[in-house]
């Protein structure tokens, strides 16, 4: 008896799905893609990191009396941050396949956020491949602005309303005696 191949037998060839390929990030430079979570985070945090050298800077320059040199340094720090702010910018616009001259949109104000919301191209597009998936802490990263905005809110609301409490307080107290 002659054996014959089963013809409902699973195949025995390795099948493997192919691997996403991703495009690595390059915060220094203008070509590729960023992401809108790295872009939020990144601006955040350069911005904040920035804003603590300045500070730093001004205040060792002003402690020696160099309050000139604590100008001009905090001057050429914030044009190292506009340019670096220009280069994530048009990635930005990169990774929704459009072209980095719609990062002058950065220069109008709150039209700047529309760089926030529009959602990049799915997979690859003719700037490069999809961007790697976000680590926690750029989540994190990104998570915050809306935080802090919120808290800004709220802030804006309940100060000035315990001002005119305790002025009110004040008052009732001044005509009880």
């Amino acid at each position: 008896m002659a054996t014959t191949a089963n013809p409902y037998r699973a195949p025995a060839a390795a099948v493997a799905d192919a691997a996403e390929e991703f495009q690595p990030v390059n915060i220094y430079g203008v070509s590729g893609r960023i992401g809108r979570a790295r872009y939020i985070a990144y601006s955040l945090g350069i911005s904040i990191l920035m804003g603590i050298v300045v500070a730093a800077v001004a205040g060792v320059a002003a402690a020696m009396g160099m309050a000139a040199v604590a100008g001009i340094a905090s001057i050429v720090l914030y044009i190292g941050l506009f340019v670096w702010m220009f280069m994530l910018t048009i990635q930005r616009a990169h990774d929704f396949d459009t072209t980095g001259w719609l990062s002058i949109l950065m220069l109008i104000p709150l039209v700047n956020l529309l760089f926030w919301f529009i959602p990049g191209t799915d997979g690859e597009n003719r700037w490069g491949a999809k961007t790697p998936p976000n680590t926690v802490l750029v989540l994190i990263g990104a998570w915050i602005v809306p935080v802090i905005f919120f808290i800004g809110i709220l802030a804006a609301i309940a100060l000035p309303a315990y001002q005119d409490y305790t002025k009110r307080a004040q008052e009732r107290q001044f005509q009880k005696k």
